[in-house]
């Protein structure tokens, strides 16, 4: 059973501070897109799996996965460079969309739209740490 948390708010939003990376909107919605792709990619043909299906999800898990790591580095300037990375990665998924559909194995709108979202909300989370610098 979880235990409600005890403290107080850190800011007049009534949010609590993440504890882990699990906790961050951002890392919860990134999730969400690495399903979509996985779900996604499983339609395309099989020739695909070592080529673009392979480089889609590695893609995708990068994005999460560095939000994950840049979350426990210390520095604002640390948290930063990983950020910048999952930033790189999510564009590089965003070209694979734009090839998927030109290919012919057809579009995916939530996957379009959970990518555009992840990236107002990676890019608002590097703003704000950058105030650290």
């Amino acid at each position: 059973m979880i235990e409600p948390r005890s403290q107080k708010p850190v800011d007049r939003s009534g949010r609590f501070p993440a504890k882990t990376f699990r906790d961050l909107i951002v890392w919860k919605r990134a999730h969400d897109f690495v399903l979509r792709v996985y779900n996604f990619s499983r339609g395309f043909p099989r020739e695909e799996q070592f080529g673009l299906t392979s480089q889609f999800r590695r893609a995708a898990v990068s994005v999460t996965a560095n939000i994950a790591e840049g979350f426990t580095r210390k520095t604002a300037k640390d948290k930063l460079r990983f950020y910048n990375i999952a930033e790189g990665s999510l564009e590089e998924c965003r070209y694979y969309l734009i090839l998927a559909k030109d290919l012919g194995y057809g579009p995916d709108e939530t996957a379009d739209k959970l990518a555009d979202e992840v990236g107002r909300l990676l890019k608002a989370f590097t703003k704000a740490i950058e105030k650290d610098l």
